[in-house]
């Protein structure tokens, strides 16, 4: 078992010395004498997917979640690796599978919120970012991503109150927007104009 815990630090510090390859060799030396150890067979997955091998990535991840098929780390890190893949459906799945058990995991919400929005489900997108901002109401990223749905759906009143409290949070998002193409019908809207000023 020391052995086995040895090769993993070094496994993990490999990893995030970013050499993947290395890493993902020692995690594979882990699993040869210890197939089932969970920890190896995610930071494995993790690596092949940091390689950008995802369908690598998915088929460790999914040998952990045959004899595990609740552990949530294995599952959202899949759910990662599928959207990477843009295998929206099956990611989506994955997504709704934690959050019946789960409502609230903010990570696979974040998760959701973006497929639906690939999916081109702006309305349902815009129902996840809500959640998330009544529990974490400064939350940057959700915000841009309700912003860029509602720019999308042409909801531009809503749109704007998005994107001024994500500049009253911070001034730095200000040159994210010039530049998001998602915003090019209200480059001549006076108060759009304000708000960048």
């Amino acid at each position: 078992m020391e052995y086995s815990d040895n090769l993993l630090k070094s496994a993990n510090e490999l990893f995030l010395k970013k050499r993947f390859n290395d890493a993902i060799s020692k995690y594979k030396e882990i699993l040869e004498s210890d197939p089932t150890n969970l920890d190896a067979i995610n930071n494995m997955g993790y690596a092949l997917s940091k390689s950008k091998d995802y369908q690598s990535a998915i088929n460790c991840y999914d040998i952990g979640l045959k004899d595990n098929p609740c552990e949530q780390t294995l599952l959202i890190n899949k759910i990662s690796a599928l959207r990477k893949m843009n295998i929206l459906d099956s990611a989506l799945e994955n997504c709704n599978t934690i959050l019946n058990k789960n409502p609230n995991q903010l990570i696979v919400m974040y998760h959701k919120l973006r497929i639906l929005k690939t999916m081109e489900l702006y309305d349902e997108s815009i129902k996840i970012c809500n959640k998330i901002l009544r529990s974490y109401p400064n939350n940057e990223d959700v915000l841009f991503d309700k912003a860029t749905n509602l720019a999308i759906l042409g909801r531009d009143v809503e749109c704007l109150e998005s994107l001024n409290l994500l500049i009253s949070i911070s001034n730095k998002f200000k040159i994210k927007i010039r530049n998001n193409k998602m915003f090019v019908k209200l480059q001549k809207n006076k108060n759009f104009i304000k708000l960048l000023e």
